[in-house]
């Protein structure tokens, strides 16, 4: 996420943490690169200027210049105009009104990812406990209404479509009756798009927008258009009305200075951020971690709630009393590395951890996910007994197991030797008895665990 300007921040802050007093000069100097970074980021130019002169009026006082650690606290101005930048409003939906049902629009322009976010939000509104009913309004895009069938479909989501109705006002207006009489609290409507802005797009949208009056107009943006993505929002905000933006595609290549610019020049906030191809990659967006990742200090907290949804209460409990009883099999194993996949791509995995968040400029080598897929076919080749008793796999049986998995007798070896050594830690730490302080280092060992399954 935002790899290219990550990696130029940080490398300010690691010239000035090497200097042992900081002067005027030297600040200037960091500025001058932070800014080079903002604009090359397509950060809008205006933002860019305010921003640097907000940190240079609070960098270069006194109190900052004299301080012990003087680049710590540059560090934490420059995080906390970040911040700013997004303004105070939370994200996620706007507080509901007690409006049944809440109609969500939204809008943006054709490519920009809505009936895919239309399915993901639905998704994130089945887990705060809602019941959302999807509905299209795009009759003049070729399978559109097709797609948007198929995602809910995935997604497990009831998607309103009358059969023979193509006006897309009617389609709207007639979804929110649907819902009323079967119970459904969200209506999720997703409007058509053009390249471009016109007038009868914008006819179009203020038509159903006055039909079904609805709680929130999400802009839909894509991370990837930079600025063009900004101007359009401003457009539909002018002529529609938006509310929030959710901008998708964040976890790509982009350089994604889009995403700090849109509050200050469309002067609404960001909603929601699109971080992956998963129905279930949509986060509300929150300003502090997606600055603590941009600036290399990781996000515990979204870890610990990626971990919290991907980990089942009992199969935790199940792990821990198997790491007491000294009785880990590869198994547990393959069970732990299915556990670390569904909590996401390993790279955005390990980007929320501190100090970990950009291993290529630590010359460290990258997450491999097939890597993963490679150890799990290596156990999935295995018999039940052998995955039960790893002590029972000599030569014969690891030459079968690589032909089965399409690896080689080496990769089986080291698999096994990892395993092993993780059964001897395990060994130790399972025989420490309970207590606050072993229980701290049984969950430091699952952590270990993890750690191992990404250089099988």
């Amino acid at each position: 996420m935002l790899d290219a300007l990550s990696n130029r921040l940080q490398d300010v802050f690691r010239t000035l943490r090497g200097e042992a007093r900081l002067s005027e000069t030297i600040v200037e100097t960091a500025l001058r690169e932070i800014r080079m970074a903002l604009l090359e980021a397509d950060v809008n130019f205006k933002v860019v200027k305010a921003f640097v002169d907000r940190v240079r009026e609070r960098a270069i006082g006194q109190d900052v210049l004299r301080s012990l650690t003087p680049a710590q606290q540059v560090v934490k101005i420059v995080r906390d105009e970040l911040v700013a930048l997004f303004g105070d409003m939370p994200g996620g939906l706007r507080p509901d009104k007690g409006v049944a049902p809440r109609v969500i629009l939204l809008l943006g322009l054709q490519g920009s990812g809505k009936t895919t976010t239309a399915a993901k939000l639905g998704r994130w509104l089945i887990r705060q406990g809602r019941h959302p009913l999807l509905v299209s309004t795009d009759v003049r895009r070729p399978a559109a209404i097709q797609q948007l069938n198929v995602l809910g479909g995935q997604a497990e989501l009831r998607v309103y479509d009358p059969a023979g109705e193509m006006d897309p006002v009617r389609r709207a207006s007639t979804s929110i009756t649907e819902a009323r009489n079967l119970g459904f609290d969200v209506v999720i409507v997703d409007t058509a798009g053009r390249l471009h802005i016109d007038d009868e797009l914008m006819q179009e949208l203020t038509s159903i927008r006055d039909a079904v009056g609805p709680t929130d107009a999400l802009y839909v943006a894509d991370a990837m258009t930079g600025q063009d993505a900004i101007k359009s929002a401003g457009e539909f905000n002018r002529q529609v009305g938006v509310t929030g933006v959710v901008l998708t595609k964040l976890d790509g290549d982009a350089r994604g200075g889009a995403a700090l610019s849109v509050v200050a020049v469309v002067g609404v906030p960001i909603a929601f951020v699109g971080m992956g191809e998963r129905l279930d990659d949509l986060e509300p967006f929150q300003a502090e971690r997606l600055v603590s990742r941009l600036l290399g200090m990781g996000d515990v907290l979204s870890l610990i709630e990626r971990a919290e949804s991907a980990i089942d209460s009992a199969d935790a409990a199940r792990m821990e009393e198997t790491m007491r009883s000294q009785d880990f099999t590869l198994d547990d194993f393959q069970a732990q590395l299915r556990t670390l996949k569904k909590m996401g791509p390993l790279e955005q995995v390990l980007g929320m951890i501190p100090g970990l968040g950009n291993l290529k400029q630590l010359g460290a080598a990258q997450p491999d996910e097939k890597e993963m897929n490679r150890v799990e076919a290596i156990i999935g080749s295995m018999t039940k007994g052998e995955r039960r008793n790893y002590k029972t796999i000599d030569g014969n049986r690891r030459r079968r197991i690589a032909r089965g998995s399409g690896t080689s007798v080496e990769d089986i070896n080291r698999l096994l030797r990892q395993f092993m050594q993780m059964r001897k830690m395990l060994k130790a730490v399972g025989g420490m008895g309970g207590g606050t302080g072993n229980r701290k280092r049984m969950r430091q060992a699952m952590a270990m665990i993890k750690g191992r399954g990404l250089r099988a």
